[in-house]
């Protein structure tokens, strides 16, 4: 894909920069409920109701997802949507044993993954201008970029998940390598970490954990 250049290029940044300046004109931050719902009140759930997730609602949360920033637009993570009882047998061969019965019983399991080949991509994703010179014959900076990248994105997708509606439960208690084995053999993508999503049981819950106040967290230089 070649790079946009001259009036073209001008006129993509001024729909930009008119798009971002109506969204702030219709919405200046977020309600307290909807923050509450996102993070504040939103908890980790380990215990789920038998209600399904539609494909359509995974599309959703997904395109939701891609729009959070990565650096470069780099873009690496993968996702898959462990449902069958098949997939689910494969994956629970690389829990811990506690975990077994979180992952079994929740409607859709992501393996939250990431792409090593991403820089490949970056005529597509960055097409201001070929910038795969920065990643070629480097494997730790493309190990750290796709790792740090792909983790943001693994926490907008639950963030996104809650949004519309759904509990989240993160896990990180299994081994990348057999999923990694199992899963992504062959391939360029590595595993992360495991998201369980469905609706929530919330007869499971205990109190919430305590976090940590902004003066023992926080700096300014």
């Amino acid at each position: 894909m070649n790079a946009r250049t001259g009036e073209e290029l001008d006129a993509l940044r001024a729909t930009a920069q008119a798009e971002h300046r109506a969204l702030r004109g219709r919405l200046a931050r977020l309600s307290d409920d909807a923050i509450d719902l996102i993070l504040r009140g939103a908890r980790s759930h380990y215990a789920w109701t038998d209600a399904p997730v539609s494909d359509d609602l995974l599309h959703e949360i997904y395109e939701i997802t891609i729009n959070g920033a990565t650096s470069m637009n780099t873009l690496p993570a993968r996702f898959v949507f462990v449902k069958t009882e098949e997939g689910k047998a494969r994956l629970a061969k690389s829990l811990k044993p506690a975990n077994v019965a979180k992952m079994m019983g929740a409607p859709v399991t992501a393996i939250i993954a990431h792409d090593l080949e991403f820089w490949k991509e970056l005529p597509f994703t960055f097409p201001h201008e070929d910038r795969r010179h920065f990643f070629e014959g480097k494997d730790q900076f493309i190990a750290e970029t796709a790792f740090r990248n792909g983790t943001l994105q693994g926490a907008y997708f639950m963030i996104a998940a809650r949004a519309v509606g759904l509990d989240v439960g993160a896990m990180s208690g299994f081994s990348n390598a057999d999923v990694d084995q199992e899963f992504f053999a062959g391939t360029s993508l590595r595993s992360n970490f495991l998201c369980n999503i469905g609706y929530a049981d919330e007869t499971a819950l205990f109190q919430k954990l305590p976090r940590f106040g902004f003066d023992e967290a926080c700096a300014f230089a």
